[in-house]
């Protein structure tokens, strides 16, 4: 309601409603809403301040009305905005409002998903009563040693940028606040900004001018023309340069910048997990996975490298191998980044731009430059030979095959069904186990947007969620998320949400009757893959390696109100995909339910990552897992060679 000139008499709920409505990014000349809608749970704390506002804003269903859904998890739904948000390129997300207390700290994993990935989310957790009457209040865990805090202070670490409005007057300088991080392609990750839950329900006037359309502009910064001269000598001077693609490329749009560099000039490409998919599948200069979950061919390469171009990667361990997967002497690197933090990393000539003006930039800088013939020569040879084991691993052989139980596939078949029944322009989902290391290396990706795998946090539960985001964002694709058992079981409930939004994804599930990634790793460490089975206790040894459990997760998946197709055999698992493709878009999640066996491996990649094993131990498995890993251990390089060094 007005109140005068100038003004308008809202509360901070309804205020804060109204100016996430009219909030736009740009890029490129292209304007986008900077917020889908709101996803959220009431309970005490937000039901009377977020949730009347967010009524209030349907029922009026004006033009600018900021969109409500609701979902059945709040970690999730953070998870559903972050999946949201990174198929827009970070340029479009959604708000989350959860209730005091649990509600609220059931987001702060989310929270530091979004932060590791460096994608925009607004978390809007309620707090307690600012002006601190009836103390303590529901679900308020008291501090004896201070009385400003809440446990919503848990946020500040996680967050990129965290404010508190215990004053309605707070409430313009903390949402320009937000707003501003939210679209800076560096600083991003999660916003939050709590609301007491009284400050919800105050009354204000407010400018009018705070609810005006804003547009935010996200920047393309151009590098440094001196910084692109040396980096274009350093290439010029490199025999065996390679490129490591990450997420950057896809949120900058570079990717057919990199195209053109690569076809121009024959360097290789290798690609982190968010990078998988910056050239597609069969392009020359394509090498696939790089690191711990690698190709054979990539890290090949990535070994006698004497020049590693990093674009838009914050070099995780999977990535450099926990720092073995560059072993030439004296090799150099050139770090492409539009954060200097990460543009800083291993020593590297930082050029800090965006990742496609700093590549155009680096290939006019280059004309007439290319690598020796042998050398793509070698690349092809390299990817021919790995693409030869995926295609076995897709289709294995009949002594593989005669080994399974009756009705048990390979995960590698499962992948490989997913992907050759798939449209190009579908995607596929994945977050935590075993899966996203095979995908990472196996799957070939045909579209730029075909490939979604949160390896950040590597979170458990994120699949669902993420799947529903995607989905969201991009109705025109059809969405496969690939889910194990122990990843389902953390977080299946917003294929209710998928239900009650008629939103179609195919939820491939695997079954393998346990955790299957930390099961390979405990053996690999001597641990005997202790406490990873889905297992009876054994009433004589007291250990947990007695019968499976008689867990049916088909059943409860369909009483959450999807469809399921259980399959039993590689014929029943394509018939069951190429069904699912052919439901309506309007239809609701589809679950197709597969058992594979955990212990059929996909290739390996020829490299190695750093986990710890005990020092001492009474266990002979322990005790040589120690002496493998001390010897992996001595090729961890330092890789803080100083250009200026090699230059001189």
């Amino acid at each position: 309601m007005t109140t005068s000139a100038g003004t308008v008499r809202l509360t901070v709920g309804q205020a804060v409603v109204r100016f996430l409505a009219v909030q736009w990014t740009e890029r490129d000349g292209e304007r986008h809403r900077l917020f889908a809608g709101c996803l959220g749970i009431f309970g005490h704390g937000n039901v009377a301040g977020l949730g009347q506002a967010l009524l209030q804003d349907e029922l009026a269903d004006g033009p600018d009305r900021l969109p409500y859904v609701l979902v059945r998890n709040e970690q999730a739904m953070v998870h559903t905005a972050v999946a949201y948000a990174r198929h827009r390129d970070r340029l479009t997300t959604w708000a989350c409002t959860a209730s005091v207390g649990p509600g609220s700290t059931n987001m702060l994993t989310g929270a530091a998903l979004a932060t590791v990935n460096r994608i925009p989310v607004l978390l809007l957790p309620s707090g307690t009563f600012a002006t601190r009457v009836a103390r303590p209040v529901l679900q308020e865990i008291e501090m004896p040693e201070t009385g400003d805090r809440t446990v919503n202070d848990a946020f500040r670490p996680l967050s990129r940028y965290f404010d508190r409005v215990d004053r309605p007057e707070h409430l313009p300088t903390a949402l320009l606040g937000a707003m501003r991080v939210l679209t800076d392609p560096v600083e991003t990750g999660a916003v939050t900004i709590e609301l007491p839950q009284d400050v919800q329900a105050e009354a204000y006037d407010w400018p009018v001018e705070l609810f005006a359309p804003r547009t935010w502009r996200v920047p393309r910064p151009p590098a440094e023309p001196d910084l692109i001269e040396r980096a274009a000598a350093l290439i010029r001077s490199a025999r065996r340069p390679l490129v490591v693609a990450g997420g950057g490329v896809h949120y900058s749009g570079a990717e057919a910048a990199l195209r053109a560099f690569c076809d121009a000039t024959g360097i290789p490409v290798a690609e982190t997990q968010a990078g998988k998919g910056a050239l597609p599948h069969g392009h020359p200069q394509s090498m696939g996975a790089v690191g711990s979950t690698g190709t054979t061919a990539a890290n090949a390469l990535a070994r006698t490298a004497d020049l590693v171009i990093g674009v838009g990667t914050r070099y995780s361990d999977f990535t450099t191998a926990s720092r073995t997967a560059f072993q030439e002497a004296g090799v150099r690197f050139v770090n492409v980044n539009i954060a200097r933090f990460d543009a800083g990393k291993l020593a590297g000539l930082p050029v800090v731009a965006d990742a496609r003006t700093a590549l155009t930039a680096l290939h006019e800088a280059l004309a007439g430059h290319e690598v020796a013939p042998e050398y793509r020569a070698e690349q092809a040879e390299l990817f021919r030979a790995w693409d030869a084991k995926v295609e076995a691993t897709y289709h294995p052989s009949p002594e593989v095959t005669e080994r399974l139980a009756a009705g048990v596939l390979t995960q590698g078949t499962v992948l490989g069904c997913v992907n050759e029944l798939s449209d190009p322009r579908d995607v596929v989902v994945c977050a935590a186990g075993s899966m996203p290391g095979d995908l990472h290396k196996l799957w070939r990706v045909r579209d730029p947007k075909g490939y979604h795998v949160e390896y950040g946090y590597s979170c458990m539960g994120y699949e669902i969620p993420g799947g529903l985001g995607v989905r969201l964002a991009d109705p025109d694709r059809d969405v496969f998320v690939l889910v194990g058992d122990g990843s389902y079981l953390m977080m299946p409930t917003e294929l209710v949400t998928a239900v009650q939004e008629r939103v179609k994804v195919i939820v491939v599930l695997v079954q393998n009757h346990g955790f299957h990634s930390i099961g390979s790793l405990s053996e690999s460490l001597g641990s005997q893959r202790f406490g990873t089975g889905y297992r009876y206790r054994d009433a004589a040894s007291g250990r947990l390696d007695g019968t499976r459990l008689p867990v049916d997760l088909a059943a409860n998946a369909r009483s959450l109100g999807a469809t399921v197709i259980e399959v039993h055999s590689r014929a029943g698992l394509e018939q069951a995909i190429k069904d699912a493709k052919a439901a309506p878009a309007d239809g609701g999640p589809i679950v197709i339910h597969v058992e594979t066996d955990p212990l059929v491996h996909a290739p390996g990649s020829e490299s190695w990552w750093d986990v710890p094993v005990s020092q001492v131990s009474d266990l002979d498995s322990t005790r040589r897992a120690y002496d493998e890993y001390i010897e992996k251990k001595a090729a961890q390089r330092a890789l803080l060679t100083p250009i200026e060094e090699v230059d001189g």
